[in-house]
């Protein structure tokens, strides 16, 4: 997912800088208490694993442009279930950053768009979690309905975001509604594969259970919630 060049542009790019310093504060907040909780080196080995994954996605996977964005296997439920959701949040930010930083420079006017879209629906997904996965649930025994409602909510969150930047920046037009159909047509099969990827991670979690105690994944990939 990434919004094209000129789809928000002049003044009304600045939204995006808050709209971005908004989710990157939550997500900074939301590192403090992992830290706190599961302490620094796990924190850091978890947002550095999930930032080579996200650069992965970007750089590596195909990725096609389609309308007013491009559609990418980005797998943020994936990265939330391995790693929480901070270390998945930074991942994403920093993945992001560095992907436009060293290979897509022509990205950075829109960080600001791609960070918000990125983030923003992996909160909601979070949120989510909390309420269809019970509390004596390890999150590698996750059922597809589970994998595939957490995968839903994040897409979807995606293509409604990148839906209001490009309505914020070019309008209710003929042409600017039939470009954000093809792209939400074409980003929404990525809900056909995640649950999938999701549930083969999660089996293959299960098989490496001795790094249960690693603090290289989220804790709650192998026990209940505390």
């Amino acid at each position: 997912m990434h919004i094209e060049p000129g789809v928000v542009n002049g003044a009304k790019i600045v939204l995006s800088y808050a709209t971005a310093a908004a989710s990157l504060g939550f997500a900074a907040k939301v590192a403090w208490e992992t830290v706190k909780r599961d302490g620094a080196v796990s924190f850091m080995a978890r947002t550095a694993m999930a930032t080579a994954l996200v650069f992965c996605y970007f750089e590596v996977l195909p990725h096609h442009p389609v309308g007013v964005s491009e559609v990418h296997l980005i797998m943020g439920s994936t990265l939330f279930l391995l790693f929480g959701l901070a270390p998945a949040a930074l991942g994403l930010a920093a993945g992001l950053l560095i992907q436009g930083l060293f290979f897509a420079p022509t990205d950075l006017p829109q960080y600001g768009m791609n960070v918000t879209t990125l983030l923003v629906p992996l909160y909601a997904m979070s949120w989510l979690a909390k309420r269809v996965i019970p509390p004596q649930t390890a999150y590698k025994d996750l059922k597809y309905r589970q994998a595939l409602a957490l995968s839903t909510t994040y897409q979807a969150g995606i293509v409604t975001w990148v839906t209001f930047w490009a309505l914020y920046g070019h309008g209710f037009t003929v042409e600017n509604l039939a470009s954000i159909a093809r792209f939400g047509a074409a980003y929404m099969t990525v809900i056909i594969i995640e649950p999938l990827v999701d549930l083969a991670v999660l089996a293959a979690a299960k098989m490496f259970h001795r790094l249960k105690d690693s603090g290289l994944f989220e804790r709650r990939l192998y026990a209940p919630a505390a």
